[in-house]
């Protein structure tokens, strides 16, 4: 299976992005999907998860309210909306799977798949 994230850009305080994650294989859909994102110096963290059935997801604290994951198994395709954007998620943001798994997972050791990350910058 290999990830491929787009979407990320430049922009101001408040403002919305929408960040894709494209996957090789149909076998995606029996897996779980995250996101996470990594700030400059700092390990990365988990920001979003959802399941393979598309059930509710799991959102850091940090981001519940603003962000909506969701995921397109037909297109084997997920997405993260982002809404209300502050300077403080400016990161590089990575698509993550856990292949054959059901369980939403915050750990970032927990996923086996890793797309190369996408530069979201949030001016204030």
């Amino acid at each position: 299976v290999q990830l491929q994230a787009s979407g990320g850009g430049l922009v101001q305080a408040g403002g919305s992005l929408t960040l894709s994650c494209a996957v090789s294989e149909r076998t995606f859909n029996m897996g779980v999907l995250a996101w996470f994102r990594q700030k400059t110096g700092k390990e990365r963290e988990f920001v979003a998860a959802i399941s393979g059935s598309g059930g509710r997801p799991i959102y850091d604290d940090s981001v519940t309210g603003r962000f909506t994951i969701s995921r397109d198994n037909a297109e084997n395709t997920a997405s993260l909306e982002m809404n209300s954007l502050k300077p403080e998620d400016t990161a590089v943001y990575y698509c993550a799977a856990r292949t054959s798994a059901t369980v939403l997972r915050r750990d970032r050791y927990a996923y086996n798949v890793w797309g190369q990350g996408t530069q979201v910058t949030v001016s204030s």
